[in-house]
């Protein structure tokens, strides 16, 4: 079986592919301290409960943060007994190379995403993707990740804004019931909920009208869906698009004897 790892600034998600489906998924904070015997003892524990123990036999990994990677490779490599592909590292290809500036180092989960949509809704593409930082990719006809928007995530403005002004409470993000807020709690979810619709809204209209066509909109990560209540900002909600590009780029990489 095979174990993909999606590593991001705030979280880490663990999904095992059974050949058929992701027969199991499961998420840890990123600590970059955590070592490879903790995640064992932890992964082990939960794959046991699914009777999946002692089945791994490959892996994939993407990651954001790069002091977590040594760690996850000597999990795989001591535990698994496998050498795992990382993306955007020296022997994980990708189907079509990147079209950016030279120089230009692309984050890997903007990469899986980009192959991932693209094989699901082909090129014409725009990914959003709410993370730590709300990111927004453009695919190209032919399936070329060729750039995109980097914005602060919505759970980082609302930090960001506790953070600065100490007379605003910390508030949980959600859907209010009107724009004008009748008390300070609610008039940060109105601002950061309303912020964020029109942000996406006018990234995507910017990046159509400089495209000069049609495009989709797909959208993938944690607050993605309560993004989409009401509102017809995307064409599709993925939530297993990461794990979907990273079994993806897997089989790719398998098929080229990498």
């Amino acid at each position: 079986m095979l174990l993909c790892i999606d590593c991001g600034n705030t979280n880490t998600v663990f999904s095992v592919w059974d050949g058929t489906d992701f027969a199991a998924t499961w998420r840890i904070a990123t600590d970059h301290r955590r070592t490879a015997d903790e995640y064992f003892v932890w992964l082990n524990t939960l794959m046991q409960l699914k009777g999946l123990q002692g089945r791994i036999s490959e892996a994939i990994i993407s990651s954001t943060a790069p002091r977590v990677v040594f760690n996850l490779r000597v999990l795989c490599n001591r535990y698994f007994d496998c050498r795992p592909y990382v993306v955007g590292k020296p022997g994980c290809e990708l189907p079509v190379a990147p079209r950016v500036d030279p120089g230009t180092t692309v984050g890997p989960d903007r990469l899986v995403n980009t192959v991932a949509g693209y094989d699901r809704h082909g090129g014409d593409l725009i990914v959003v993707d709410f993370g730590t930082a709300t990111t927004f990719d453009v695919v190209a006809p032919d399936g070329a990740y060729i750039g995109g928007v980097i914005a602060p995530g919505v759970n980082l403005s609302l930090e960001a804004l506790h953070m600065a002004a100490a007379a605003l409470p910390h508030v949980d993000v959600t859907k209010p019931q009107g724009v004008i807020g009748t008390n300070t709690v609610a008039c940060i979810q109105s601002g950061v909920y309303w912020g964020y619709i029109g942000l996406v809204e006018g990234i995507v209209r910017q990046i159509r009208m400089e495209r000069d066509r049609p495009m989709k909109v797909i959208a993938t990560g944690g607050l993605a869906s309560l993004f989409d209540l009401g509102f017809d900002l995307f064409d599709k909600v993925e939530d297993d698009l990461t794990m979907h590009g990273l079994r993806l780029i897997f089989d790719y990489n398998k098929g080229l004897g990498a």
